[in-house]
């Protein structure tokens, strides 16, 4: 199995280069055409993967996680988070902590320095967590249940079907039609159980994670594996004596793509997991305003209600803050932008764009009517690791631009949940 580790839009080619990093690598031929089809047929679907620069260059979209292609080749593409060169093992633990919170991953804790000495891509992480959370569910126990069979068989069990059996051919009447109850584990959840360990036993790379996957296999050989994944899901049952199941419903939603409708990609080889970067930073920056909002606060992600304009009142182009925050009788209204800033860089302004300002503007005229606060997250980073001066709209909005560390879930920043204008939040997400 070949690993290659590099960032978001990183450049891909099939010839030689100078020395491999994070920004530059070099693929077999045969990964770099798989690549191409692939973003060819998911461009169709608005999911570009890869940019084509020319004959012998790709160029990689906003897309992290692990792509595994038929040829064997493992491509892990980690956040560019920081401008300048950094190492694998820390972007590495930078993804897994951010996708931990925007994804709310149910994982165990099982030392400190586990996560850190983790020498393994972000799928095998993935794969570690959902065997360690399937480990102890079956110590606890598998749910079994009664299930109807019916069956020809040569002696009367459970209840006999008249009306088939007395349709029977003369040829075949020493036989019965009945139909009995079997009690075993093949209900729903576990039919997905099965799926899911059946897809990363054959997709890890990791020896632990082989040895412990193939445990459990034979540990769940009377499970057959679910052959209708959305339709298991619907039926999986939330009573109260199915809750101890909910933490692994999220890892086999991650893995059997319920949760990821990148991950079928590269399906055939192993276990493929992308997710655009936007969204993840964006649902990061929600785990950190939940844990810092006191208590009573109101946070909508993704908020409707209002529009930009009117015709004839006919509603056009609906404004979808990413977080509107009311407490206290006061508003807030805060967008995720995943883009390094340079707060040195005031020729430039700092990086900023335009266009976003124009956004905020929009979203204070229709959500705040003049009377709240407008704030735009970002990275944090060595260029921009303080909030930037206060822009001021003069219409009564004020906007900051300020700085989420993604190391410790930080966010500086001038939010007022009714309290001091510069009294930052913090969060550990």
């Amino acid at each position: 199995m070949n690993t290659i580790s590099v960032r978001e839009h990183a450049r891909l080619t099939v010839g030689p280069v100078a020395a491999d990093s994070l920004d530059i690598a070099s693929v077999p031929a045969s990964a770099f055409d798989w690549l191409c089809r692939e973003s060819q047929r998911h461009r169709a679907g608005g999911a570009p993967l890869v940019q084509l620069e020319d004959r012998h260059w790709l160029r990689l979209d906003n897309y992290v996680g692990v792509l595994e292609t038929p040829c064997g080749t493992r491509i892990e593409i980690l956040p560019k988070h920081v401008a300048g060169i950094t190492d694998v093992a820390t972007a590495r633990r930078v993804l897994v902590k951010m996708l931990r919170a925007a994804l709310d991953l149910p994982v165990r804790e099982t030392g400190p320095t586990e996560l850190a000495t983790f020498d393994a891509p972000v799928n095998e992480w993935i794969i570690q967590c959902f065997l360690q959370e399937l480990s102890g569910l079956v110590r606890r126990g598998l749910r079994f249940d009664y299930r109807l069979v019916e069956e020809e068989v040569q002696f009367l069990r459970g209840r006999l079907r008249v009306a088939q059996q007395v349709r029977q051919p003369a040829a075949r009447r020493h036989l019965f039609q009945v139909e009995h109850q079997v009690f075993d584990p093949n209900r729903p959840e576990n039919r997905l159980i099965g799926k899911a360990l059946a897809k990363v036993s054959a997709a890890t790379r990791n020896a632990e994670n082989w040895r412990l996957a193939h445990e459990l296999e034979h540990q769940l050989a009377d499970v057959q594996p679910s052959q209708d994944v959305s339709g298991d899901f619907r039926r999986w049952s939330r009573d109260r004596l199915m809750q101890h199941y909910g933490p692994i419903r999220t890892w086999c939603e991650l893995i059997l793509g319920d949760r990821n409708p990148m991950s079928a990609l590269g399906e055939a080889t192993g276990l493929s997991l992308l997710f655009p970067m936007e969204k993840v930073f964006e649902r990061y920056v929600e785990a950190a305003l939940r844990r810092a909002a006191p208590t009573g606060a109101r946070i909508r992600a993704q908020a409707t209600g209002q529009v930009l304009c009117r015709e004839n009142g006919r509603p056009m182009f609906q404004l979808r803050p990413d977080f509107v925050i009311e407490h206290g009788g006061s508003a807030w209204v805060v967008d995720a932008k995943w883009k390094l800033l340079d707060a040195a860089d005031r020729a430039n302004s700092y990086g900023l764009s335009q266009a976003d300002f124009y956004q905020m503007f929009a979203y204070g005229r229709r959500y705040l009517r003049g009377a709240g606060q407008l704030m735009l997250v970002y990275p944090a980073s060595d260029t921009f690791a303080a909030p930037l001066g206060t822009f001021d709209f003069g219409d009564g909005h004020l906007l900051d631009a300020v700085p989420l560390d993604l190391e410790s879930g930080r966010l500086h920043g001038s939010i007022w949940f009714g309290g001091g204008r510069h009294a930052g939040i913090s969060a550990c997400a």
